[in-house]
């Protein structure tokens, strides 16, 4: 009989445990300020200065509630990155282009804002470069952070700053950084 009641109260618990549980999935897009930061970028033994790009991001967003405060985001964005170079007086401009996979915990700071924090894993899809580096990594691993604002129960937008935690050229000691903003809905 314990048993019995036992296995009834887990299964009415399991039950709501996944009644709780809501996927939805949505579009995002956005903009992205984009650098690439080392110790030293050098070409042919020259010493470049790099400043940051604007770019864009889009693509596939879902979001796992589940607990009342706490959600899985798990996206697949296609985002451009890179950085434009100086060197006496002339400007080159490295663009990337990355297949991006964000998984974000979203923990809500309220019933609209949320803290983002998660792991991105990107691989390189294609490279539009002015300057002679040498050959890119084509996987890049990321930690990223954030903050998420829901306008409506399906708009939001969103800020987010990549860090990236693994180098991005195969002879230079440079790493990709991205501050993003974003729009998006979620259905």
């Amino acid at each position: 009989m314990k048993k019995t009641i036992v296995l009834t109260l887990l299964l009415a618990g399991f039950s709501g445990l996944t009644q709780a549980q809501s996927i939805r999935l949505g579009v995002k897009g956005g903009i992205n300020y984009a650098n690439q930061n080392g110790t030293e970028i050098t070409v042919t033994n020259d010493n470049y200065d790099s400043e940051a790009i604007t770019s864009y991001h889009a693509g596939l967003v879902a979001e796992v509630k589940l607990l009342e405060g706490f959600a899985i985001q798990p996206e697949l964005l296609y985002s451009t990155q890179g950085a434009s170079y100086k060197y006496a007086g002339e400007e080159f401009k490295n663009e990337l282009g990355y297949l991006s996979i964000p998984v974000i915990a979203k923990i809500y700071l309220s019933k609209s804002l949320s803290l983002e924090l998660g792991p991105q894993a990107s691989f390189l899809m294609n490279q539009r470069k002015n300057v002679d580096f040498k050959d890119s990594k084509t996987f890049e691993f990321a930690a990223v952070g954030g903050l998420g604002l829901n306008i409506t129960k399906s708009l939001f937008i969103q800020a987010r700053y990549g860090l990236g935690l693994t180098e991005a050229s195969k002879n230079a000691d440079i790493k990709n950084s991205t501050f993003q903003i974003s729009a998006g809905i979620l259905f």
